[in-house]
């Protein structure tokens, strides 16, 4: 009999200095066979959603934490038993026998490796995989049942011989469906069933609106209207979905809060309490600017971009920085100095279903209009997907946050920690405006800059905002600011 060891494999680091994950999904159960690089689960981090590989080939011996638990980095979360090396007393598993139509083989011993965080790649060698002992086929169990049965019965054998029926073909296991992290979580919490699913993505991979198809497929018997008035008109179902409050029951609903939100809560305390606030605020006409946007969705060079107002409010902080370089620094308390920042690492705050998050674009200031057009558009569509990393949400130095696109005209935003300044842009509405001595409807928005006052005077935030709105009303300073 092959000896047998248990592996416990422990919660990883999954970012840079994450300290708990929670476990969001269970992919295999005790008794079920992995393999090297295999998924075993999806753990959610403060700033993203992983899926964790096996390090080693084996049989699950037990899972540690259900579902919804968070775990430190560096605890058990589950046990795997390997073969090869006897067990310790403690962690001693029953051996699982082989099929008896294949003989015992030995295992081959691993050769020694340093794991690394999350992806473990291709070992130089693994362990035998042990066999899942398959189930009788139902015409041979019952054949088998009757001789027993004869056997018990008379103590003798069966007047005729059982013919043994042809060997079965064991059916493949179930392929697990194709869906990135953030769809299975969706799936989760409207409470879908990832199989029933009809994928439409490429290679079969379900999307979110496959997700939400299936929602809203369920859904339509119990929501017909009656035959006596019209139905309502369908309404897509959002990105994150909130379940409807029943007044008649709970009076109160508790949330756990964990992930994203855990971290932001705690950033944005640290900030409100460590940097001293001061907001400024400017109403700016930017109907030249509106202009400029739709001119540009049409010049060949911006094809295939994202081009909207942000792009060209965000060129327009990066010329004011420019203009007022001191803007875009940091406070080093430890050491008791001002950290000038000579790059520009730009912020967008983005809102995603597990949260707020900001990611930034690295280098900024070096990148042509056309490139930083593409950056925004890759960085909204890496948020929306949930698939921002750790690193990308690193060394920010100046931040955006545009509340308008929720209809809001401004708000008193708080900084990012390490940073020195964010701008919030509110809704871009048409408003009555004296435009050349006469009031005519114009294209107007509010601009809020907060700034930390250990480092940045009141001049400087005023100047810096006063250049962001200045190239917002007259474009043509991207030219001559440049």
């Amino acid at each position: 009999m092959t000896n047998a060891s248990v592996r416990e494999f422990k919660m990883p680091d999954v970012g840079e200095g994450l300290t708990e994950a929670e476990i969001l999904k269970w992919y295999v159960q005790p008794g079920d066979t992995v393999t090297d690089g295999q998924v075993v689960c999806e753990v959610e981090t403060a700033k993203a959603a992983v899926e964790l590989p096996i390090p080693y080939d084996g049989v699950v011996r037990s899972l540690h934490f259900p579902e919804g638990t968070t775990v430190d980095v560096g605890t058990s979360i589950i046990a795997v038993e390997v073969a090869g090396g006897a067990a310790p007393p403690q962690q001693e598993a029953p051996a699982v026998p082989a099929p008896a139509a294949e003989p015992e083989k030995p295992a081959e011993q691993p050769a020694a490796r340093q794991p690394v965080l999350v992806g473990y790649g291709v070992a130089t060698s693994s362990t035998r995989r042990r066999p899942r002992k398959q189930a009788p086929d139902t015409a041979a169990g019952q054949a088998a049942s009757a001789v027993q049965s004869e056997l018990n019965g008379h103590g003798a054998a069966p007047a005729a011989p059982v013919t043994p029926p042809a060997p079965v073909t064991p059916a493949a296991p179930a392929q697990r469906p194709l869906a990135k992290p953030p769809v299975r979580k969706l799936a989760k919490d409207l409470g879908v069933d990832l199989a029933t699913v009809t994928p439409t993505g490429p290679d079969g991979v379900i999307t979110r609106e496959d997700v939400h198809a299936a929602v809203a497929a369920a859904q339509a018997p119990q929501q017909a209207a009656p035959a006596d008035r019209p139905a309502a008109p369908a309404v897509s179902a959002p990105d994150r979905p909130a379940a409807p409050v029943s007044y008649d029951s709970a009076r109160e609903t508790r949330v756990p809060v964990k992930g994203v939100r855990k971290a932001t809560a705690a950033a944005m305390v640290g900030s409100a309490f460590t940097a001293p606030h001061v907001t400024e605020f400017v109403t700016v006409d930017v109907t030249r600017t509106m202009k400029l946007v739709e001119e540009l969705k049409q010049d060949k060079e911006f094809a295939g971009l994202r081009v909207n107002p942000l792009l060209l409010i965000a060129k327009a902080l990066l010329v004011a920085i420019r203009r007022n370089p001191d803007i875009n620094a940091s406070w080093d308390e430890a050491a008791q100095e001002i950290v000038v920042k000579h790059y520009v690492n730009l912020g967008i705050a983005a809102a995603t279903p597990r949260g707020l998050i900001v990611p930034n674009i690295k280098d900024a200031h070096a990148k042509t209009l056309p490139e930083l057009a593409a950056s925004l558009g890759e960085l909204v569509s890496t948020a929306r997907e949930g698939k921002t990393s750790p690193s990308a949400m690193q060394g920010g130095t100046v931040t955006i946050t545009n509340v308008g696109v929720f209809g809001v005209d401004t708000g008193t935003p708080l900084l990012n920690p390490g940073e020195s300044a964010i701008l919030a842009v509110g809704a871009i509405k048409l408003q009555p405006w004296v435009h050349k001595g006469k009031v005519k409807p114009r294209q107007v928005t509010t601009l809020a800059l907060s700034f930390d006052h250990r480092l940045v005077d009141g001049e400087l935030g005023s100047k810096v905002l006063a250049d962001v709105a200045a190239v917002l009303e007259q474009p043509k300073r991207l030219i001559t600011w440049a």
